[in-house]
């Protein structure tokens, strides 16, 4: 007698391990978020900089269009940040919002903060605020049937789209 069939399908994706190995480190042992504004901004995925944060594309989305607000500095948890990083990140969930909903017109949004390990954080270690947007019905056929979820736009396509709503709407 063999296992039992799952109700979801296995989708091998044998570059994942390489992530999970480095566990949120840019694979020097520096943590990927303090390593992300060093870079250009297309390679990171920065789509807008601020004084003392910035918005950056998850590059493992949960949906297109997935962005996280991370203070450059290095904490772990929203009680470290002074009153002046707080402020700003919330202001740049704003503006993420309004972008996000020019750009893509979703239904609804999940906006949420995942600290520490137990949490749910993949990187406990640097503090981020998730904005993801929703749609009616993104929890489509492929995932309820196939335990598959389809990214209809490449990573590509959603940095340029986002970074240049940002530049457009500027600090409306």
């Amino acid at each position: 007698m063999g296992w039992p069939e799952p109700w979801f399908r296995i989708l091998w994706a044998p570059w994942r391990m390489q992530y999970i190995a480095k566990a949120g480190s840019s694979g020097e042992g520096i943590c990927v978020f303090c390593a992300a504004p060093r870079m250009n901004d297309e390679d990171a995925l920065i789509v807008y900089r601020a004084k003392t944060s910035y918005v950056i594309l998850n590059k493992y989305p949960y949906n297109t269009g997935h962005l996280m607000i991370v203070p450059y500095r290095h904490v772990s948890s929203l009680e470290d940040l002074s009153d002046e990083e707080l402020g700003e990140m919330m202001r740049l969930v704003k503006k993420s919002l309004k972008v996000l909903r020019e750009v893509y017109k979703p239904h609804g949004f999940n906006v949420g903060v995942n600290i520490g390990e137990a949490a749910g954080a993949g990187i406990a270690g640097h503090v981020h605020i998730h904005v993801v947007p929703r749609w009616k019905g993104d929890a489509n056929f492929m995932l309820t049937t196939g335990g598959v979820k389809v990214m209809p736009e490449s990573l590509d396509q959603t940095f340029k789209k986002v970074k240049d709503a940002f530049k457009r709407l500027g600090d409306s």
